[in-house]
């Protein structure tokens, strides 16, 4: 089984033809995805409410689809709407995390707004996927260590603070590591297993912005263990997601 925990649905705002849910479904179609969890583009880069309901009229669309809704720490009353309507009845099973973008929502991982963002999707029993640059890798493990029953997911692993992970994971119990990247360098995932484990880092590709093969070949190269891959590629995200 194939989990993606980092994808997305909408258009970009570069030049790129990635709008119609068909690019998701079809990307799911190549690499055998089982399933696919899903934010807005609309909801990071414009506007969280909008966007969220953008995606909840495209979820049906496909049974391997599952919602992440997006928070902006910039609004939070307008984020507590969304889970109260967007979570009630069906919909509880159908989006099954959040997602914040700290570049986009232009709000740093250290600040009192994010810790407030995460104890909101803690409240709702939501893990959350965040946006993790450089050094904010650590930092994002250092809120969930402040909130009490938080479960982070760091988007990108820190990408370029890649090294800083076996700090991340000593810091706090609760926070995973996803590792897709643009630009990724050799060796990193093979790395970061040999010093954490396999059991907290999750598969993600970052499509449609990204093609999923650039995350399957990265998983690839790091010569994954039956048992490594299992956890990575599906058993840790069932377990964090409830998927």
């Amino acid at each position: 089984m194939l989990i993606d925990v980092h994808a997305h649905w909408g258009p970009w705002f570069f030049s790129m033809d990635v709008a119609s849910i068909g690019v998701n479904r079809d990307g799911m179609d190549r690499f055998g995805i089982d399933l696919q969890l899903v934010s807005a583009i609309e909801a990071i880069v414009y506007d969280a409410p909008a966007g969220n309901r953008s995606l909840a009229e495209q979820l049906p669309a496909d049974p391997r689809l599952r919602g992440m809704l997006v928070v902006d720490p910039r609004r939070l009353d307008a984020a507590r709407a969304d889970l109260d309507e967007l979570l009630a009845g069906e919909g509880r099973s159908r989006w099954v995390g959040a997602k914040i973008h700290s570049e986009y929502s232009r709000t740093p991982i250290s600040t009192p707004a994010m810790q407030a963002a995460i104890e909101l999707t803690t409240e709702y029993g939501l893990p959350t996927l965040v946006h993790t640059w450089g050094d904010t890798v650590v930092d994002l493990a250092d809120v969930a260590a402040r909130v009490p029953g938080a479960r982070v997911l760091a988007g990108h692993m820190g990408a370029s603070g890649w090294p800083r992970v076996p700090e991340a994971a000593d810091r706090s119990d609760r926070i995973w590591f996803e590792p897709c990247w643009s630009a990724p360098e050799a060796n990193r995932i093979r790395w970061v297993l040999d010093r954490i484990g396999p059991d907290r880092l999750m598969f993600g590709t970052d499509a449609t912005l990204i093609d999923p093969s650039v995350a399957l070949g990265a998983f690839e190269a790091a010569e994954l263990t039956p048992a490594e891959h299992e956890a990575i590629m599906h058993l840790n995200a069932q377990a964090l997601f409830g998927i």
